[in-house]
């Protein structure tokens, strides 16, 4: 675009009352003209014909009363009256441009952040590889994981979605069963092989999830209607399950844990589940449950999120 050309029209004050009326499609379009420097370019951008934004052009000249572009035969130069108003057409068109690329990540995916919780033996096992998906499908999204013991306060701490094994949870919360499970004994199968019954264990390598004991644990494990009380000792006690599952991995013990923990392992054959028809009830129930805000509070994010993680892995199971 040339420089701005001075002679007598220019010399009249822009009527801004007029250019008032001008909307923001006939904004946005100058700015694309000025920006191009020649109506073909600028219709190329459009997908219009050169002719229909020469016309919009001087219908909008006609509307403010004085010219708004100098014409040559090889280009294209901005009057003065046309340099005013060009530096509130390119606001326009730049805030044009904002809304749409914000509406194109909507359509793609969610936009924000998504602060979530959960026990670090559900979030790093569970939850981490079903987010690497959901990320993938809203790649506007951004998360903060918060994987600790501790049972966060969803509005006081703006927590948007908590992950919790619980029968009973607060009822000011929405909660939703997102993954059953069942507590079982999961080794290598180069190492191991499936068990008569629990009762094996107390002579088997453990690798137990929580601190350390000096005293043997007792553990209760359930086949419909037959139970069976086990005393058991580990060989190896720790608070990070991954730790744990590395080690049953290479062959190093017996991990108890629940199944969707593994299911990676035991869909890759890495590790076997040794108690098939037993399984060790846990007093706060066999469910994570997702916990959110009620709604409007709880962002469509966060529900999308819970939708996911629950689908996701009913076909899991189904497969």
């Amino acid at each position: 675009m040339r420089e701005p050309i001075s002679d007598k029209s220019t010399a009249v004050p822009l009527r801004f009352e007029a250019a008032a009326g001008l909307d923001a499609n006939a904004l946005e379009l100058f700015a694309r003209v000025v920006q191009a420097g020649s109506f073909a370019r600028a219709a190329h951008s459009l997908g219009q014909t050169r002719a229909a934004v020469s016309r919009r052009v001087a219908a909008m000249e006609a509307l403010v009363g004085q010219p708004l572009l100098a014409r040559t035969t090889r280009s294209l130069g901005l009057t003065e009256a046309g340099r005013r108003l060009a530096q509130h057409a390119r606001a326009v068109l730049d805030a044009a441009e904002t809304a749409r690329g914000t509406i194109r990540a909507t359509q793609a995916g969610f936009a924000g952040r998504l602060r979530i919780s959960a026990a670090p033996s559900i979030g790093r096992t569970l939850l981490v590889p079903l987010l690497a998906e959901f990320q993938q499908l809203h790649p506007g999204l951004s998360y903060e994981l918060l994987f600790n013991v501790r049972r966060m306060d969803l509005l006081r701490e703006g927590v948007d979605v908590a992950f919790r094994i619980t029968r009973k949870p607060p009822e000011d919360l929405v909660a939703r069963p997102v993954v059953p499970f069942r507590i079982s004994a999961y080794a290598s199968p180069l190492r191991f092989a499936p068990l008569p019954d629990p009762t094996a264990l107390s002579t088997t390598p453990l690798l137990l999830f929580g601190a350390a004991r000096d005293n043997a644990s007792t553990l209760l494990w359930r086949s419909g209607k037959h139970s069976k009380t086990v005393q058991v000792r580990g060989v190896v006690y720790s608070e990070d399950l991954d730790t744990l599952i590395a080690l049953a991995m290479a062959g190093s013990g017996v991990v108890l844990t629940m199944d969707c923990s593994v299911a990676q392992q035991l869909d890759s054959g890495l590790l076997i589940d040794l108690l098939p028809n037993w399984h060790l009830p846990l007093a706060e129930g066999e469910t994570v449950q997702a916990l959110t805000l009620p709604f409007p509070v709880a962002s469509e994010s966060a529900r999308a999120l819970v939708r996911f993680v629950a689908e996701r892995w009913h076909s899991k199971r189904q497969a």
